[in-house]
């Protein structure tokens, strides 16, 4: 066999070099990120972990992880471009730990008026106490039919998208874009979305506040007043939060003049993606098993050694504490039920502060109210779903003021350049 020269056993070495995969440790580094960081990324979808045979940790692909690195580096500065996409929205304002619906604390305003009272703010701008919306017959009985055809195992998003699918098609004036006409469609959808539901409480009532039509939606067990309330909160806390993913999209499709109900649609569509709403679902299966093994440093463990960020911690728009979770973890110490949940997220958020500062999030609160009322994990999706219509209907309201058709951004070509043979030739 002919030795190999220097510089053949250089590129060898090379070779084995980007051919070996990265720890955690080495990764954070190649990003400039902290551990805790890498993990981020992959319950984002922008890493892929794998655990080797015999591996103590996850390992990453080197390629991949440097791709990200150069991306990184460039987006601080395409930020500042020409082509950065900027929407006006007088609706919500995000400043440091706090947030505001049209210039009034979020949380304070949840804590004192109901659901549908802050929706009718943020569509508004007026309170209109005591307001309790209805679902025109037609709407409802159109949106139970066509959800009672769907499989078992659909999921709740799949039920609300058809809901709102069959709420568009029971509505002749759909595509009256007015003002007026968009309210009054948010106000029947909204509990058409709700009605349509399947009730699991057999005593359950279609009358009252929406947030009591709710519960008997998700729950088998009688709500005191104390959990009703911190529901009623849980749903004016979501309304709205500034432009997350579904929001953009209601945007998108607002500005291409769809009707209120395909808007919401389209938020619907992106709020099933396993980064945007199932978050709470996480957190809640991780409190059960928290629950049932008695303390969470197992748990934790589990979560980090299979390369994923713990569920209901931290949040990129707050660099402390999230204001959603904070007003609601204080309404469910007023619950009895709810103390073994609240102490499982307690032990959870105390577990990962040896190693963090990552405070607890609205994900983690709702998974605590969820868990310790006899709901399904899937329970915390339908919540964020009925409560961010309303501000997805904010959002297309403003959208519809807009120019037809401006969110419209530019792709950058990076493929081939033309011309190129026709495939086969």
């Amino acid at each position: 066999m002919t030795p190999m020269t220097d510089q053949e056993a250089g590129r060898h070495g090379a070779s084995a070099r980007q051919d070996r995969r990265l720890s955690t440790k080495e990764a954070a580094e190649v990003l400039g990120v902290k551990p805790e960081t890498v993990y981020a990324y992959v319950s984002r979808g922008q890493l892929s972990s794998r655990r080797g045979p015999g591996a103590r940790g996850s390992t990453f692909d080197p390629k991949e992880v440097q791709a990200l690195a150069r991306r990184n580096r460039r987006e601080p500065a395409a930020a500042t471009g020409a082509n950065e996409l900027s929407v006006r929205t007088r609706i919500t304002l995000i400043d440091k730990d706090r947030y505001y619906f049209r210039g009034v604390d979020a949380a304070e305003l949840a804590l004192r008026h109901s659901y549908e009272e802050v929706a009718e703010w943020l569509w508004t701008g007026v309170l209109r106490p005591g307001i309790h919306f209805t679902p025109p017959p037609e709407s409802a009985g159109a949106a139970r039919l066509a959800v009672r055809a769907l499989p078992e195992h659909c999921g709740p998003t799949d039920r609300l998208r058809v809901a709102a699918i069959a709420a568009a098609a029971a509505d002749p004036l759909r595509f009256d874009l007015s003002e007026e006409a968009v309210i009054g469609a948010a106000r029947a959808l909204i509990p058409t979305l709700v009605a349509a539901l399947p009730p699991v409480l057999p005593t359950h009532r279609d009358g009252g506040p929406l947030a009591g039509r709710l519960w008997g939606r998700l729950s088998g067990h009688k709500p005191d007043d104390a959990s009703l309330h911190a529901l009623d909160t849980a749903l004016a806390l979501l309304v709205d939060h500034d432009l997350a993913a579904s929001t953009l999209a209601v945007r998108v499709a607002a500005s291409a003049r769809a009707h209120p109900y395909a808007a919401v649609s389209a938020g619907l569509g992106v709020l099933e993606g396993p980064l945007h709403g199932a978050a709470s679902g996480l957190a809640h299966r991780m409190l059960l098993e928290v629950l049932d093994r008695g303390t969470a440093a197992p748990v934790v463990a589990g979560e980090l050694r299979a390369g994923r960020r713990v569920p209901g911690l931290g949040h990129r728009l707050y660099p402390g504490e999230d204001p959603r979770a904070r007003a609601l973890f204080g309404l469910l110490e007023t619950m009895p039920k709810a103390g073994p949940a609240l102490a499982a997220a307690r032990d959870v958020v105390a577990t990962t502060a040896r190693h963090t500062d990552l405070h607890a999030n609205v994900d983690l609160a709702l998974a605590v109210l969820t868990a310790s009322s006899g709901m399904a994990a899937e329970a915390g999706e339908t919540v964020y779903a009925v409560a961010r219509t309303a501000g997805w209907i904010a959002h297309a309201l403003e959208e519809y003021g807009e120019r037809p058709m401006r969110m419209r951004p530019v792709g950058q070509y990076t493929g081939v350049r033309p011309p190129q043979p026709l495939p086969g030739e």
